[in-house]
């Protein structure tokens, strides 16, 4: 059976049960006697479609269709009249309302059926195109559109999503003193919803940032801030979030950090790749929760880099995860190239068994030359 629900209204009880029963094998199904007691089952559940009579006590279909189109969160519920009258007017009229279809009784159910299936595609294919749009939107907001340029250094940065995709952002800040403040964090969850709510972490996140950076130079303190306000944010407050906050002082070669349970950073070097140990808490379980910084030196000819979890959870040839060893063997044998993150997604999809990356990518990689 398909997820998704019908409702049918009709006040011929025979026909009813028919259509609930046939229809019923393949989808969830509600009834209704007319027009007044569908309005009842909307407001409970929206359905995916309606196939409704016209002729109907106390509320027709075209009285439903009215109420129905007036209302934006039922404005677009696919809508099939079934009826048995036949003259033009009445056709004219369902068409010019709105309805998606127009079946004239008596009829064969079998039709029926297929046509309440092509209606579901259709819509499912219109909404799923909806999705990647806004998700698309939503991805171009959460990426920066330049990086850093630092004499003595490189920074890299790159973003896939996956369809409509997740929570994973990113944002820098120059700050006064010549260092820079990096942002990278995954909203917990898939979808639109976490990209809506990585949206509007990003929005507070860039917000506190801006007020705090001309006197902060504690990642850990702002981390805490951050921590505060999405547990006491009403909108936010069901919200979990990885986050990693970085300063960088390039004329020191200097990096503190603050990990708040997200993917920790790998140093590469001549020699391999080491992980970067240090992680708290993610944001949003406990308020009380204190963060650490954390400091070390960027040495010449290595590479930090920074990603979310769309890389070492993603299943290799052998079936399991890359995990956070797999990723920073990937990104050590990167480390001469001219492109070095493109090379180490490249070799990552070669040692993976799909073609493709099953979740958003999103990486940070910043390099000081030899």
């Amino acid at each position: 059976m398909h997820n998704h629900s019908i409702l049918i209204v009709e006040d011929n009880q025979t026909l009813r049960r028919l259509l609930e029963y046939r229809i019923g094998k393949l989808y969830n199904v509600r009834t209704a006697e007319h027009g007044e007691a569908a309005l009842k089952l909307v407001d409970e559940g929206i359905p995916d479609l309606i196939i409704s009579d016209i002729m109907m006590p106390r509320m027709d279909g075209f009285a439903l269709l009215a109420v129905l189109r007036k209302n934006a969160s039922t404005a677009t519920i696919p809508f099939i009249f079934l009826t048995a009258k036949t003259d033009d007017p009445s056709r004219a009229k369902g068409f010019d309302t709105g309805v998606d279809d127009y079946i004239t009784k008596p009829f064969d159910i079998d039709y029926v059926l297929a046509r309440v299936e092509q209606i579901i595609k259709r819509s499912c294919a219109y909404q799923t195109k909806l999705s990647a749009r806004i998700g698309r939107d939503f991805s171009d907001r959460l990426m920066p559109k330049t990086m850093p340029e630092v004499d003595g250094y490189r920074a890299l940065f790159f973003s896939q999503p996956r369809e409509d995709g997740g929570g994973d952002l990113f944002d820098w800040a120059q700050a006064g003193d010549g260092s820079y403040l990096f942002t990278l964090g995954d909203i917990m969850g898939k979808g639109l919803q976490a990209k809506f709510y990585a949206f509007s972490f990003l929005s507070y996140i860039r917000s506190t940032i801006h007020a705090m950076l001309g006197n902060m130079s504690s990642p850990a303190a702002l981390m805490s801030h951050v921590n505060r306000m999405l547990i006491q944010d009403k909108v936010l407050e069901e919200t979990f979030a990885s986050l990693l906050l970085m300063r960088w002082e390039p004329d020191k070669h200097r990096i503190t950090y603050v990990n708040a349970g997200h993917c920790r950073p790998i140093l590469i070097g001549p020699g391999g790749a080491g992980i970067v140990e240090y992680s708290d808490l993610i944001l949003g379980l406990d308020a009380s929760t204190e963060f650490t910084d954390k400091t070390f030196t960027i040495p010449p000819s290595h590479a930090l880099m920074c990603y979310t979890d769309g890389l070492n959870e993603q299943v290799a040839l052998n079936g399991e995860q890359f995990g956070e060893v797999g990723v920073a063997l990937s990104a050590s044998e990167a480390l001469a190239a001219e492109q070095p993150v493109k090379t180490m997604l490249e070799t990552m999809l070669s040692r993976s068994a799909e073609a493709m990356f099953a979740d958003d990518v999103l990486v940070f990689w910043l390099q000081r030359n030899a």
